[in-house]
């Protein structure tokens, strides 16, 4: 990554647009959208940013302009419609230290503007380094189908029982809890309109301490097939087990790259021989995936190739009575026939 994406606070702040056009005001229609104070640097508005003005929420500075103005500012954008006296503008901001993006002018951006999915508190941002806007915006299209309207209001109900489940949900099933929050039927009665039942549900949850579909100390083990081993070449569902994943058992030669795919926090346990090593014994390894699923984590075991019941741990972990569940591989999705959830016993 030649940028890194970062989200900044940005209440009681200022955010300097320097431009009185259309330009200017599709900046500051993005910037409306967070706290901070806008002001416009131009000696003439258009009608919708003189509008803004006159409502008071924008700033209004006719000049001149100077490097001293820009001292302090959170962000700059520079979006006066002329080549000579945006990068003229850019000199001045950067002296002064501030942030810059000069519109349509990626070689003079210190910062860049993202494509952005907007579920307030939840926001989803996409940036290519100003290379491929439209490819972000087709990205964001995406992300817009998947995430529900009214996902960012469930969002903020989380955050406000934050401290009430911290309180009232032991920590050891904390992760369980919002799992379930995210997962299950709160989530789905909120996406249905049902937010006052959702909240109700939730409610319950933190007075039972704990979510009602809670197994404790049965956990479950997702054996994930990775075909060849690439990380574009995962399935969906793969993914998504990787995400969710507590502890993550794989091979010790599997490509790191594949390994980026999962929670930055889950455990992450090699298995198998390290060069110059003895491979670690069939029976430390079972025991060691029982153990952590009989903990009630989310257990993962990436497996070579398409069959995931290729597995050695697979058999372990059925004969000592942990639910299991197979995701098979790339080209093993397409014809293997009973890729669910399967009890102990049943698989």
């Amino acid at each position: 990554m030649k940028t890194f994406p970062m989200f900044l606070k940005m209440t009681g702040r200022e955010v300097l647009i320097v431009g009185g056009g259309e330009q200017a005001a599709q900046k500051t229609r993005l910037m409306l959208k967070t706290e901070a104070r806008v002001t416009i640097l131009a000696t003439a508005l258009d009608d919708e940013l003189q509008a803004l003005v006159e409502s008071g929420r924008i700033s209004h500075d006719p000049g001149p302009i100077g490097p001293e103005r820009f001292a302090g500012a959170a962000l700059v954008f520079i979006a006066t419609g002329c080549p000579g006296a945006d990068t003229a503008i850019h000199a001045m901001a950067h002296r002064a230290g501030a942030p810059v993006n000069v519109v349509d002018r990626p070689d003079l951006c210190d910062a860049f503007t993202p494509s952005i999915v907007d579920r307030d508190p939840v926001v989803v941002a996409i940036g290519t380094e100003g290379t491929a806007p439209v490819l972000a915006r087709q990205i964001k299209t995406r992300v817009e189908e998947m995430l529900e309207p009214r996902l960012g209001d469930l969002a903020a109900m989380a955050g406000r029982l934050r401290g009430a489940v911290a309180r009232g949900v032991p920590q050891d099933r904390r992760r369980a809890f919002w799992r379930w929050v995210f997962n299950g039927a709160p989530r789905r009665l909120h996406a249905t309109g049902a937010e006052r039942e959702a909240g109700r549900e939730i409610k319950a949850a933190i007075h039972a301490q704990g979510a009602p579909t809670q197994d404790e100390g049965a956990g479950l083990v997702s054996f994930v097939g990775i075909g060849p081993g690439a990380r574009d070449l995962l399935t969906l569902r793969a993914v998504q087990r990787l995400q969710e994943a507590d502890v993550i058992f794989h091979d010790r030669l599997v490509d790191p790259d594949l390994l980026e795919v999962a929670r930055r926090d889950a455990e992450r346990v090699p298995m198998g021989a390290a060069p110059g090593a003895l491979r670690m014994p069939q029976a430390r390894a079972d025991t060691a995936v029982v153990i952590a699923a009989r903990q009630g984590k989310r257990v993962v075991r990436l497996v070579p190739g398409c069959d995931p019941s290729d597995s050695a741990e697979y058999e372990g972990a059925t004969l000592a009575g942990i639910s299991v569940e197979l995701v098979p591989g790339a080209v093993g999705a397409l014809t293997a026939p009973d890729v669910g959830l399967r009890a102990a016993g049943q698989a």
